[in-house]
């Protein structure tokens, strides 16, 4: 019997290129899946059609799950814009800011309490090996995906001994509508590996069922990712020829 026989699992950005195969996944394992997205998803029980960059249409989100709170939240919806820091409207960052992590933190915070109270639960953030490896012209959603990070592991550790599991997964780039031509270009340009989504969500689906703390997908990435956290100027020193070429390239 799979361990997610039966749960009930609220997956945002249910109707992405991560999300439909994640839920379609979990549908599969036995769960019931509620799909939380801007558009009706395809591969969930039920629909939640919102707006996630709207104040009232999130305070209304937190207050149901807050009242109806699944087994497991999979906050998957993200935000991505390419290019210099400079360039980016302020609309543009918040937007990004909120939905990469104001967002997973307000439903986070919406199932924390009754989680807590009933022993049990799990919260799934997806992240990026972005956010361990901070790169040029991907500057908030960086920064972003880096917070997210940092929410994951103090959640975690509020957590502890709760029954309550929380999960971070760092994929690396898929091949997704989620990126724009400009992004395929640079990905290519940069020699970055692009997965495919399907691989990807049985990855994050697995670390779901086995409750993992953490999971970054890629070996090479894993390695980068630990130096950049210890010897940040080593990565900075390998990337300044690949920067230099960029700024001809993409500036």
């Amino acid at each position: 019997m799979s361990p997610l026989e039966g749960k009930s699992i609220v997956v945002t950005g249910a109707a992405g290129g991560i999300g439909t195969p994640v839920s379609r996944l979990l549908r599969e394992r036995g769960a019931r899946v509620i799909g939380i997205d801007q558009v009706k998803p395809t591969e969930c029980d039920e629909a939640v059609v919102t707006d996630l960059g709207d104040d009232e249409a999130l305070r209304a989100l937190c207050e149901r799950l807050g009242s109806e709170t699944p087994d497991i939240l999979v906050n998957v919806a993200g935000v991505m814009k390419f290019g210099l820091h400079e360039t980016q409207s302020l609309e543009t960052l918040a937007l990004c800011y909120r939905v990469n992590l104001l967002v997973p933190a307000a439903l986070a915070q919406a199932v924390a309490g009754p989680m807590r109270a009933r022993g049990a639960g799990q919260i799934v953030n997806i992240g990026s090996v972005l956010g361990s490896i901070p790169y040029p012209w991907f500057a908030a959603y960086s920064s972003s995906k880096a917070g997210l990070a940092a929410l994951s592991q103090a959640l975690r550790r509020e957590f502890a001994g709760s029954g309550v599991a929380v999960t971070h997964v760092n994929p690396r780039a898929a091949r997704t509508a989620f990126n724009s031509g400009e992004v395929d270009r640079f990905l290519a340009f940069a020699g970055m590996k692009a997965d495919d989504p399907e691989w990807v969500a049985q990855r994050i689906v697995g670390a779901i069922a086995a409750r993992r703390p953490l999971l970054s997908i890629g070996v090479m990435e894993r390695v980068f990712a630990a130096l950049n956290a210890l010897a940040p100027a080593m990565i900075d020193n390998g990337l300044k020829p690949q920067v230099r070429r960029a700024h001809a390239a993409f500036s």
